[in-house]
């Protein structure tokens, strides 16, 4: 291993060759070497030195080590027995943590001394500090396992001797040929079926933000795969190869190798930070990763966020090649072989083997528009199965005809608009454009949110990729077959006049991140004038643009404000404005909400959404200047329960004398539904505390119900049980009766974000809730549970305010904070503490934040409206949540 005389601790061969030739089975001196080894990769990697020498360069240091130790126990004296390495071993490549694999290869067995010294050599292999795979195989063996198990194959293909008899690695090469076992279309076959079970596993997305470099989509195994398939085809030595049988070009080749280099750099410097093989670019890793590569903070644009977006974009061109190289190979071992008869399409373009592929090399240059025009032909024949690697290339090759005269240009114009407009396939066909680098060229702001990633818990994709994400999702409201999976959306699509336009919102709405500045309304502007542009009508252009701009305000408003207050819902109904606009807003933000993390969307938020799509429909129907009266809502709902009660048999007249008890705020904020389920819970009362629980409710929730004698400590209690149970609250309603009682009500999660299942889950709530409330004087005992990994990374300053506004005589609290376990039941205990009453609490958690508002008062209900006291307030709160 060659590094330069300036790195620190040069490995001196000459020393260490004497002393391992002294002492052949030393397990310190063994040690010492492979300790000065990895001072040196390190020294070497920190002084920039080639990654590609670095690795090469480990396995030849472990080479030499166990080919003196392979001498030191006696094992070059045993015939017909062969140490070789296999896997990335083989290949001659080794990261810092990577397992060195081995194989001893025997031709005719092995005496019984002769397997006692093999165990020997494999002990003093793990007690030097070696992470060693081995298996130990005759040739029979290695070709039984290898018929039955393509990955054995590939590892046998990659073997290299390394000491010993040569003679039984040479018959095992002769009967690894592809004559013999795994033919190439074989081979090539079942390695493509592994790696599309391998990108399935992976969510078929390179650009989830804690990828792995070597299994997602893009990642080192997409590379190795090019090897395998190269080596077993063509018998190729290198990937370059690839370019003297036409399949790859120099630059894509060049293009290759620093996608790989890449990777390599920051395998090794993931490997060097953890100390251990570590694959996953965890969060926990991802800032010192940045700095060790040279990256640092610039204005509005992280270290950590241009590491990512590097890796992003690697992974993205290494994905172009993959998806070209792989498609050459399907049509040359696929296709049945012999050049068919193209069947034409259009002037353009032919349709070969069930391929897209231009006419002749010279399409784009002459007429730069079929540069989309090619999306819009496979949208449109559904039976062809993709792009001939030729024109793949084609496309990569005149990206650069893409300019603003392109994009000016009325035909290019029209063609992006038509393939919005398909009935079929634009999902799967903008994606393609983002992959091929069409997208970006078209749309050069689109262009900077590609591979940008977002250094946060609540977006688990790149910009990018989230938005095509939502695309998708919008799509698949209009899918007749999926409208299983949100039946009301689905419905609501079709009420929508132009789909197109809401796809051009979802487009737009997140373009502008990272730009510095509100994102909703640079993307705005951008939305609008390309509408304009693109010959939209003014009302559509300005439809898109509200949309652009608004497309958080249906989301806050109901994670972050109460819609059960008609004021709140009037609010939201005037900054809507029509029936229209709500609809596409609706559509939006579901299909939001669930582009931004899988693990976001529930039947929570689901229900959330649709009953303010519901009060705001109502609202708009009725119109803005007719809202109804408080006595006028209060009386809907209450002879809406008296039926319910009725039906079941209940005494009406019975039922309104306990509701004389309950404040007109009491039925504002409760469906007619919970009114009776509560009504008879109280009816049947004998004893308080009264908990019941109902295991889902039309809110997408676990409802509990509290009925018990008010008390200071009532919400720091309740709240420091469930979360002791495992529960996440995502709402909470406080209402006092006149005679002093408390009508609490929870919705609560599991924390996987659903409902409470099974009568054993819901018996355990009410009988410890029941048990902590029946002793309310008693403080809350602290919550105890381990914060999750990935909390433990980001540190989100907290934020409280008091609003100036109060609500039904309250103060409204607002409270930011980093997201923790027993975070809802520090911030109870610490109000309680206060003689704060909290009477009604928002819940959300946008990933590692907390977006928590809470609706108090003093102890004799008044509003928390002096400022020292608000001061002392918010001192305690950042005292216990800092």
């Amino acid at each position: 291993m060659a590094l330069p005389d300036a790195v620190a601790h040069p490995l001196d061969w000459g020393y260490h060759d004497q002393r391992l030739r002294q002492h052949p089975t030393d397990v310190d001196v063994y040690s010492d070497c492979l300790e000065a080894t990895r001072r040196t990769l390190e020294a070497g990697f920190r002084s920039g030195v080639s990654v590609v020498e670095l690795v090469h360069g480990r396995a030849a240091v472990i080479d030499r080590l166990l080919t003196h130790a392979w001498q030191g126990f006696g094992l070059e004296d045993v015939p017909e027995l062969a140490l070789v390495a296999v896997g990335g071993y083989g290949r001659g490549e080794l990261h810092p943590g990577s397992d060195v694999d081995l194989m001893l290869l025997h031709g005719a067995g092995f005496s019984d001394e002769a397997g006692e010294r093999i165990g020997q050599f494999l002990t003093f292999l793990w007690d030097i500090g070696l992470e060693v795979g081995h298996s130990v195989r005759g040739l029979d063996d290695c070709m039984r396992e290898a018929e039955r198990d393509i990955t054995v194959a590939t590892n046998l293909m990659e073997a290299r001797l390394l000491a010993g008899d040569a003679d039984p690695m040479g018959r095992l090469a002769g009967a690894m040929s592809p004559e013999h076992v795994w033919g190439s279309q074989a081979f090539f076959t079942a390695k493509l079926a592994e790696q599309d079970a391998r990108h399935h596993r992976f969510g078929d997305t390179a650009y989830r933000l804690e990828p792995n470099l070597k299994e997602s989509p893009g990642g080192l195994r997409d590379i190795q795969m090019i090897g395998w398939v190269t080596h077993r085809h063509f018998g190729a030595g290198s990937l370059h190869e690839l370019v003297e049988h036409e399949f790859l070009n120099e630059t894509e080749y060049r293009d290759l190798i620093d996608g790989q280099t890449f990777l390599w750099r920051v395998r090794f410097a993931l490997h060097t930070l953890t100390g251990r093989k570590e694959d996953r670019l965890l969060f926990d890793h991802q800032r010192a990763l940045a700095g060790l590569l040279g990256f640092s903070d610039q204005r509005h644009n992280l270290a950590v966020e241009q590491f990512m977006q590097q890796y992003f974009r690697t992974v993205m061109e290494l994905q172009r090649l993959n998806e070209i190289l792989l498609q050459h190979f399907k049509e040359a071992m696929l296709s049945g072989g012999g050049d068919v008869s193209p069947a034409p399409i259009n002037r353009r373009f032919q349709a070969r083997h069930g391929y897209l592929e231009t006419v002749d090399p010279g399409v784009f240059a002459r007429h730069p528009p079929a540069l989309l025009e090619v999306f819009l032909l496979l949208e449109q024949h559904p039976e062809l199965q993709g792009v001939r690697a030729s024109t793949i290339r084609q496309i990569r090759t005149h990206r650069y005809l893409i300019d603003e005269k392109f994009r000016a240009s009325s035909a290019c114009r029209s063609l992006f608009m038509d393939i919005l407009r398909q009935p079929r396939g634009v999902t799967h066909q903008l994606r393609r454009m983002n992959r091929y680098g069409i997208l970006a060229a078209y749309l050069p702001a689109f262009g900077m949110i590609v591979g940008r990633m977002q250094y946060d818990l609540f977006h688990a994709f790149t910009v990018d990729e989230h938005t095509l994400f939502v695309i998708r999702n919008l799509r698949r409201f209009a899918v007749p077959e999926l409208a299983h999976e949100l039946p009301h959306c689905s419905h609501v699509f079709k009420s929508i006049p132009k789909p197109e336009l809401l796809y051009l919102a979802g487009l737009f709405h997140d373009i502008a991140k990272g730009r510095g500045g509100d994102h909703s309304e640079l993307g705005a502007e951008d939305a609008r004038q390309f509408c304009l542009d693109h010959g939209l009508p003014q009302y559509d252009a300005n439809l898109v643009s509200w949309l652009v701009r608004a497309h958080l305000l249906m989301s806050l408003t109901a994670q972050r404000r109460d819609i059960s207050d008609p004021g709140v819902v009037r609010e939201f109904a005037a900054q809507v404005g029509n029936s229209m606009r709500l609809d596409y807003l609706y559509l939006l933000t579901v299909a939001d909400i669930r582009g931004t993390n899988p693990d976001l969307w529930n039947s929570w938020k689901d229900s959330l959404l649709a009953t303010l799509y519901g009060a705001t429909q109502r609202m708009l129907r009725r119109g803005l200047d007719n809202p109804p009266d408080q006595e006028e809502l209060v009386g809907e709902v209450q002879i809406q329960a008296l039926e319910l009660l009725r039906a079941e048999g209940m005494d009406t007249t019975a039922c309104k004398k306990v509701w004389a008890e309950f404040e007109a705020e009491y039925f504002l904020r409760h469906s007619a539904d919970e009114v009776a389920w509560h009504t008879r819970a109280v009816m049947e009362a004998d004893t308080l505390p009264l908990v019941k629980v109902r295991q889902e409710t039309a809110r997408g929730s676990t409802e509990i119900f509290v009925f018990t004698e008010d008390h200071p400590h009532l919400f720091a209690l309740t709240t420091t049980a469930l979360t002791q149970m495992g529960l996440d609250i995502v709402d909470a309603r406080i209402i006092t009766t006149r005679s002093g009682k408390t009508l609490d009500t929870y919705l609560v999660l599991e924390d996987a974000g659903q409902p409470v299942e099974g009568a054993p889950r819901i018996d355990e709530i009410a009988n410890v809730l029941s048990e902590r409330l029946a002793n309310p004087d008693r403080p809350p005992t602290a919550v105890v549970r381990t914060t999750p990994r990935r909390l433990k990374h980001f540190d989100v300053p907290t934020r409280i305010e008091f609003g100036e506004k109060l609500y039904f005589n309250r103060t409204v609290l607002a409270i930011t904070t980093g997201d923790r376990p027993g975070l809802l039941s520090r911030i109870g205990t610490t109000l309680t503490r206060c003689g704060i009453k909290v009477h009604n609490a928002k819940i959300a958690t946008a990933g590692e934040q907390a977006d928590d508002v809470f609706y108090v008062t003093d102890l004799q209900d008044r509003p928390i409206t002096d400022k020292a006291q608000q001061a002392e307030i918010e001192r305690a709160l950042r005292e216990a949540l800092d």
